[in-house]
């Protein structure tokens, strides 16, 4: 299954991505895809009540807004460095154990939201990464078990202010937290979708010129080793959200000049099986 969310920013409504492409409303189903949803074998069920309610729903207004594909969820992690090339290009070692930071959840957006440059921010970045979402509490977790866990699989834009990440002080948690900094979908692929998710071609674009194209293939830490890493520190919940980390290509590691986001810019990206999104970039309203 392909799960939708659409509407209005705060007031969205769950939906799905049938087989031909078409956006069906599902609000008769009465859940929302939140964690609760999860938690209560939700995606068994709405399994189950599509094989009898699916002819009769209705495709959303092609106009609709797309929300990220499932309600903030009580974690956003992220994996850092977990690409050789991109350690190479930042010119860091490649990690012995995963590097693991937060985002702040207020960050999710819309696939096709814009990202807002933050005030005073010189160096806001993009990064194409796949993410994984948590199906069921996950606690000290083996990677043996570690796909029994998850519940399925989105586009991520790890969008990441530079100068805030590594000059204003503390951890990662400052460049990688602003509004609009999480772009999730346009869907959550539940993972009998993906065969394979270590073999997933991952793109990005900006204004047209393709920056990044690699594949999870060259992943450092494979899904499984990061789910159970993580949760060994923490309880992951149902809906959780872990971005397993970017490829070679990001506007910092760029020669001869590192670029970075302005006002205008088009970001496009995409992942095997995972859709496409589109981000314009645009100075924060609120500054």
């Amino acid at each position: 299954m392909k799960l939708i969310r659409f509407g209005e920013s705060g007031k969205e409504k769950p939906g799905i991505q049938d087989k031909e492409g078409k956006n069906l409303d599902c609000s008769s189903f009465g859940e929302d895809w939140n964690e609760g949803f999860l938690a209560n074998d939700g995606l068994n069920r709405l399994k189950s009540w599509l094989e009898t309610n699916q002819k009769g729903l209705k495709e959303i207004p092609v106009n609709s807004r797309i929300g990220s594909p499932i309600t903030r969820p009580s974690k956003i992690i992220c994996v850092g460095l977990n690409y050789r090339k991109h350690a190479e290009e930042a010119g860091m070692a490649v990690p012995e154990i995963p590097i693991i930071f937060m985002k702040a959840t207020s960050s999710l957006c819309g696939p096709y939201d814009p990202i807002f440059i933050p005030k005073n921010s010189v160096q806001t970045d993009w990064e194409v990464e796949l993410a994984v979402v948590i199906g069921k509490r996950a606690k000290y977790v083996s990677s043996e078990n570690a796909y029994d866990y998850i519940a399925g699989y989105c586009l991520h834009n790890d969008v990441s202010e530079r100068d805030f990440q590594l000059r204003h002080g503390g951890q990662w948690v400052k460049g990688k937290s602003a509004d609009h900094f999480a772009p999730l979908g346009p869907f959550l692929a539940t993972k009998e979708e993906i065969a394979d998710p270590h073999q997933l071609r991952l793109w990005l674009k900006l204004n047209g010129k393709m920056l990044q194209d690699s594949n999870t293939s060259d992943l450092i830490f494979d899904i499984p080793t990061i789910v159970s890493h993580i949760s060994q520190y923490m309880t992951l919940l149902p809906g959780d959200v872990i971005s397993t980390g970017t490829p070679a290509g990001v506007g910092m590691g760029l020669k001869p000049e590192p670029r970075f986001l302005e006002n205008g810019d088009i970001v496009e990206l995409g992942i095997d099986g995972l859709g496409i999104s589109r981000q314009v970039a645009m100075n924060d309203p609120e500054a």
